[in-house]
């Protein structure tokens, strides 16, 4: 059978953009269709301005600083400054993909597209279908919002990047990594910030004593943390927005945010009358090399429910368009995956959590926490800490966690060593960097605890 395409792709984030491109590169006649803008949650509205509005929360902690070095800073914030560069940084992005597509002959097709069958697809806005011997969905998610009266008045991540105005405060609910950070932006923003957390601590599935870091951390920058309470309501009062919480308290605030965790975009895209078989939580369920239970269609990126980080979905774009158009089956390893919370203190972590490890066998802990030195001639008495977990008798590294300034550039170095399954030995061998915080990693002497028999030794 004759089709218009060999791959169509639904989706132009960073997972559907790699995949279509190395495709063409192969020689594939690849179109890929997207209905908002080329990037996707990474470029236009996740990553890329978080990490910006990240910088710009953290200028308050270096003018606070400044002094004990010897300035005097008098500065001042102007939020529409900040809204309007990122949207020219993001543009410029936006660019750069568009430019990387055209150049191997990717068509871009600006529409919202509806699966119709196994190798076609409906454009909704030309009213005409298509037809591919294969589809990728690469459709991403969205912010989940909470089933409560009022949830209207709320915003997700997706609107907090471009407010008319900073509010002057904020509720934001939930306790994962997107929670974390927006508070860290807000509060450093000169922001009244409150968290409130259904769970007794954030970073649920973090190493606790970055959670415990995290935690004191916030608290130090003024953001209030409310654990064991969700929202119940919103109403409008006036140009606040009045939250019920779980508790029986009401309280107003200028903005409401919910941080509630994300969901695959696969509602309304026609996938089961394909025969596509969703997860329970609505993803596409892939096999390792991301086909979906119809041999011609495959699915990448954070559609798919795997680990929902913009390089992993990048690397099993590629991987897709290796194995299915280069005659190299490549099946991405989601067990290893360096990660970053871009929160203040920053966190950056690898491999196995203190807590998974003493399941895995007799294990030693290295523990090291200190001021970190940018604030050793300052009164702040915030900790950085870095942890280390191997097998016992300097045997292989299990994991790494970092708390502290620099942290996310400190783990993807270290991940390269963790992932050829370097050995405490290893570690040890090589000579510190002085001075740094990093060298604590090749500095450890003897282990802070152990665990034998799973059972935790002083």
């Amino acid at each position: 059978m004759a089709y218009d395409y060999d791959l169509l792709v639904i989706g132009a984030g960073s997972g559907g953009v790699r995949a279509a491109r190395m495709a063409a590169t192969y020689g594939a006649k690849v179109a890929i269709i997207e209905e908002f803008r080329v990037g996707g949650t990474c470029v236009i509205r996740g990553c890329v301005p978080k990490k910006l509005y990240v910088y710009a929360s953290r200028f308050a902690d270096q003018f606070d600083l400044a002094s004990s070095f010897g300035w005097q800073v008098d500065a001042s914030f102007d939020w529409p400054t900040l809204v309007a560069a990122k949207e020219k940084e993001i543009t410029r992005l936006e660019a750069g993909y568009t430019a990387n597509l055209e150049k191997p002959g990717v068509e871009i097709i600006r529409d919202r597209a509806v699966v119709t069958g196994p190798n076609s697809i409906r454009l909704l806005g030309a009213e005409r279908e298509l037809t591919a011997e294969r589809l990728l969905i690469a459709t991403g998610g969205h912010p989940f919002i909470p089933d409560i009266p009022g949830a209207e008045y709320g915003i997700t991540s997706n609107e907090a990047f471009d407010l008319p105005q900073l509010p002057k405060t904020i509720l934001i609910e939930g306790g994962g990594y997107i929670a974390v950070e927006f508070a860290t932006i807000f509060a450093g923003l000169g922001v009244d910030t409150t968290l409130i957390y259904r769970g007794d601590r954030i970073l649920r599935g973090f190493d606790e004593d970055m959670r415990i870091g995290l935690e004191a951390g916030l608290i130090d920058r003024g953001v209030r943390l409310i654990y064991q309470t969700t929202i119940t309501s919103l109403s409008k009062t006036g140009n606040a927005v009045q939250a019920m919480f779980s508790d029986g308290v009401s309280a107003p605030f200028d903005a409401v945010m919910f941080a509630t965790g994300r969901r695959a975009n696969t509602s309304g895209l026609g996938l089961e009358s394909a025969g596509v078989q969703l997860a329970e939580d609505g993803s596409i369920a892939v096999d390792a090399y991301s086909q979906s239970s119809v041999a011609s269609i495959y699915a990448v990126g954070d559609v798919t429910g795997r680990a929902q980080l913009t390089p992993v979905a990048i690397r099993e774009g590629w991987y897709f368009a290796e194995t299915v158009y280069n005659d190299n089956k490549l099946a991405v390893d989601h067990s290893l995956i360096p990660t970053a919370v871009f929160s203040e203190p920053e966190i950056g972590v690898v491999g196995l959590t203190e807590a998974e490890a003493a399941t895995h066998g007799d294990v030693d802990v290295y523990l090291a926490r200190f001021r970190p030195m940018q604030n050793t001639l300052s009164t702040r008495t915030s900790r950085m800490v870095l942890k280390l977990i191997t097998e016992k008798d300097e045997g292989k590294v299990l994991g790494v966690h970092i708390l502290g300034p620099g942290a996310a550039e400190m783990i993807q170095l270290v991940g390269i060593a963790v992932s050829m399954g370097a050995t405490k030995a290893d570690f040890d061998r090589t000579i510190a960097l002085h001075p740094t915080a990093a060298e604590e990693l090749v500095t450890f002497k003897t282990p802070s605890y152990t665990y034998r028999d799973c059972k935790k030794v002083a």
